[in-house]
């Protein structure tokens, strides 16, 4: 007893088999201390919780899409502004510096489309040649930029991110050679496809039969889950910013803007009359009269301008319209889970080779992806298809009733005739939601439970975005 007592002195045992962690004498399973979640650059920590996602205000439009319905949304992280201009320069530098020699139609693909402050009878054309690029914008939400290029900007804004964190905690030295694939990402290094620019091999490996060190994993905790964008629900939460509303288990005030009350000025005496977020007042009233301009803005105006909600975030009403995640559909409320609802998923899968380990990277040193099949699927309850964007709402299933059976008779699976773009409506699966007002519109579109929805493709002047990010553990952070 005594000699066992000393050889699993200073070691943490299994709760379940005895045996120590963290002993290369037991074979050298690791568990590495970890308190919480590091939060990213940029990120707010946004705690969850169920509130009623829709309309609280009249239907202007007699759309009916948003019918209210009480969901769930989980704790997450949200840039506190929109993405800047000079947040997109730095990501054009870079495409630019690592791709520009090889592949320059990425550092194309990636550039905002300033054309789209244009208008036949304006005269916008400053904002054509300076916005962007001029440093008097630097701090002004970026626009010109769809759907697609937010997604491509997210998954670079990982990977740099987690880089930084490698080279922090000594895992990788600055490596500033990296040149068309040979760039770090962060699934092609967890899948040991990435092996330049390391300082030393990783982290200490305790396995007897290893070198002694072995290249970090999730398992860590170390490196942080992706940005992306934030789903609808989890958008119009968050602008809610009901956490400063509650009391016990009871919201107070259930709000109609990013703040109390009904009024679109400032109600503080040191503020009283300031309004509260940037948008157009009325017909040929974009910003008011000289000496008294009402929201200081002719377009956009820098992302620290007016005052944040109660979580901390800053323009969730006014200033630029946002993208989400979401495919648009007008049954979206009806039919998505109460749970964390989303539509627009597409599972997907890592390319392996015969052997089941992961191929190699693409062009741009990234991983390829395909959509899982059917018959991978064939012995799941939760789904069988990749492609989940028409799910009770333009697959072959939901338009098939037994009294029109025989007009879609023989009618292919993957076919949409419900959403036959052009033809019968406006929407199909590449229409985008986008949410909040922006400097162009009334104040009507500032409340965070109106809805709208654009092509992926298409860009405009007033639509921006910001990134998100999972919350994993503990929904309240520091380990709670």
């Amino acid at each position: 007893m005594v000699l066992a007592t000393l050889v699993s002195c200073g070691y943490e045992q299994s709760a379940i088999t005895g045996w120590n962690y963290n002993d290369s004498r037991n074979g050298g399973f690791q568990k590495v201390p970890f308190l919480d979640q590091e939060t990213g650059p940029n990120l707010v920590l946004i705690e969850g919780g169920t509130f009623a996602m829709g309309r609280v205000i009249d239907d202007v439009q007699y759309e009916w899409h948003n019918v209210p319905r009480r969901v769930t949304v989980s704790s997450f992280y949200m840039d506190e502004t929109e993405i800047t201009n000079m947040h997109w320069l730095e990501y054009l530098y870079w495409l630019n510096r690592i791709f520009g020699l090889d592949y320059p139609e990425v550092v194309k693909k990636a550039l905002p489309d300033t054309l789209v402050w244009r208008r036949k009878l304006s005269y916008n054309e400053p904002y054509v040649d300076y916005y962007l690029r001029h440093p008097a914008y630097r701090d002004y939400p970026v626009v010109g930029i769809n759907w697609l290029q937010a997604n491509d900007f997210c998954q670079w804004r990982t990977d740099r991110v987690n880089e930084y964190i490698l080279i922090r905690e000594g895992v990788l030295e600055h490596y500033v050679n990296q040149i068309a694939e040979d760039n770090f990402n962060t699934e092609a290094y967890l899948a040991g496809q990435y092996e330049s620019g390391k300082k030393i091999e990783g982290v200490q490996d305790l396995n007897p039969n290893g070198s002694g060190f072995r290249r970090v994993k999730m398992t860590d905790g170390i490196l942080l889950p992706k940005f992306r964008l934030p789903t609808e629900a989890e958008w119009e939460y968050a602008a809610y910013g009901l956490i400063g509303n509650s009391l016990g288990e009871r919201v107070i005030e259930k709000r109609m803007w990013p703040w109390n009350g009904h009024q679109v000025r400032n109600s503080e005496e040191k503020h009283i009359g300031e309004m509260l977020a940037n948008f157009k007042r009325g017909r040929g009233d974009n910003m008011g009269i000289a000496g008294k301009l009402n929201d200081n803005a002719d377009v956009t105006n820098p992302v620290y301008a007016y005052w944040p909600n109660d979580y901390g975030l800053y323009n969730m009403a006014g200033n630029v319209s946002e993208w989400v995640m979401d495919v648009y559909r007008p049954l979206s409320f009806e039919d998505a889970q109460d749970f964390r609802p989303f539509r627009g998923n597409v599972f997907k899968t890592k390319v392996t080779d015969e052997e089941g380990f992961v191929a190699e990277k693409d062009s741009l040193g990234r991983l390829k992806y395909r959509d899982v099949t059917e018959e991978e699927n064939q012995d799941r309850r939760n789904y069988q298809r990749a492609d989940n964007i028409n799910f009770l709402d333009g697959d072959l299933e939901s338009h098939i009733t037994q009294s029109h059976w025989q007009n879609f008779e023989g009618e292919d699976p993957e076919s949409n005739s419900m959403y036959d773009y052009g033809s019968n409506t406006l929407i199909n699966d590449r229409v985008r939601v986008y949410k909040g007002g922006s400097w162009r519109d009334r104040a009507y579109w500032m409340n965070p439970g109106t809805r709208r929805f654009l092509d992926e493709k298409q860009r405009t002047a007033y639509i921006g975005f910001r990134c998100a990010m999972d919350r994993v553990g503990s929904p309240k952070g520091l380990g709670q």
